[in-house]
């Protein structure tokens, strides 16, 4: 009775479940406050802040993005571009900007030490040099509105923020990727509840293209040093800030700061390849649990359109409409195109397709190839039980 009835009730616990995290997520994110709506510091004797951006192999982003810091409204500035190893013309447009920039620092990594990612290496590297009582790590591609450290720095200064992180502007060129980009972020946003950052001890974040934090903090957590082998460096940072008690806050990054994630889908999927696996501690246990959940949440609700009837037909077309809805609202609030919605029913299948090339390649390595650099899965999984897995 109870097998002929399954289609039934996973449509009743899918519907259950699909629902609640749509209401959550759909209220959370409306609770995150946005930068620009933050007023400019507007006092001349401002604390000093280092801008942290480490390039390797990024002739193509590196220069708008460095001109754009280096345009920033900030009387007490000062901007280190880590050059990491670059095999491309990334050094000589460092090199470039900085003769027109007396004020730019540039420094030419040669070598990677045995033990580290080449990205937390250099951040690291960046951190040692700098002078900043705030210290601001970002990406060769982020864009940065001249007026957005002034926000970001007053903003600290008025709530006593010892890490502030932002939810960036994202460009995406295509629909299917800016539907992905939309399933990514509501799983990212189920998952870590962000809204809940600036309140609670036990919840966390951190983001890459924007990660601002009092260097005493950083100094007291360790670093990257701390986490050298980190593949999700910024989340683990984030967690870290949590841990030594400090107050860590997230705002939306709207018109502030913009980053070209990637292209197109199949760039997102090689993008992937460093981080993916991490994301399910380097276990295949957790992938198949999470992909057996994908599918019956998010994939066998658009099958049952075609094989069911009666009111598990409906209960699959409300797990459908409640899911598209909370799309819809994402698009508009990002300003883009509800036609993106038609690839909607392909979006799960390509994000698993995501989860299983990136983990397979992996275990097939026994590795993580990065930029030309191989990181044994030993040392990986070693690191990641030693800071315990990100929840």
């Amino acid at each position: 009775m109870i097998l002929s009835n399954l289609p039934l009730w996973l449509a009743i616990v899918s519907l259950i479940v699909v629902a609640a995290v749509c209401i959550e997520v759909g209220s959370g994110w409306r609770r995150i406050a946005h930068l620009k709506d933050m007023p400019p510091a507007d006092s001349e004797a401002l604390p000093r802040v280092s801008i942290i951006v480490s390039a390797l192999n990024e002739a193509d982003t590196i220069e708008p993005a460095l001109r754009s810091l280096l345009r920033i409204d900030y009387p007490n500035l000062e901007v280190i571009a880590i050059d990491d190893r670059s095999t491309d013309a990334t050094a000589a447009i460092l090199d470039q900007i900085a003769d027109e920039h007396p004020g730019l620092r540039v420094v030419h990594l040669t070598h990677l030490p045995h033990g580290w990612l080449g990205k937390n290496h250099a951040l690291q590297q960046g951190a040692n040099y700098a002078q900043g009582d705030y210290l601001l790590f970002t990406d060769a591609d982020a864009v940065f509105e001249k007026s957005a450290l002034r926000r970001a720095i007053g903003y600290c200064e008025q709530y006593r923020v010892d890490h502030l992180t932002l939810f960036f502007d994202l460009v995406a060129r295509t629909q299917l990727l800016r539907i992905m980009i939309l399933s990514f972020a509501t799983g990212f946003m189920s998952r870590f509840k962000p809204w809940k950052v600036n309140e609670s001890p036990s919840h966390y974040v951190g983001v890459g293209g924007f990660n601002l934090l009092r260097r005493r903090a950083y100094l007291d957590v360790g670093g990257h040093a701390a986490m050298p082998l980190a593949v999700l460096d910024d989340m683990v940072l984030g967690k870290r800030i949590k841990e030594h008690g400090y107050r860590q806050h997230v705002l939306f990054g709207t018109e502030m700061v913009t980053i070209e994630w990637y292209r197109s889908t199949q760039e997102m999927a090689r993008g992937m390849e460093k981080n993916i696996f991490s994301a399910f501690d380097y276990r295949l246990s957790q992938l198949v649990a999470v992909t057996l959940l994908m599918i019956t949440l998010r994939v066998w609700p658009w099958i049952a359109l075609f094989v069911t009837t009666g009111i598990t037909w409906w209960l699959n077309t409300a797990i459908i409409m409640i899911g598209l809805a909370l799309y819809a609202d994402l698009l508009h609030a990002r300003g883009w195109s509800y036609r993106c919605l038609f690839f909607a029913p392909v979006a799960p299948l390509v994000e698993l397709a995501i989860w299983w090339r990136g983990s397979v390649l992996a275990l097939a390595r026994q590795g993580i190839d990065w930029r030309g650099t191989r990181y044994p899965l030993k040392d990986l999984r070693q690191t990641h039980n030693k800071q315990a897995p990100i929840r």
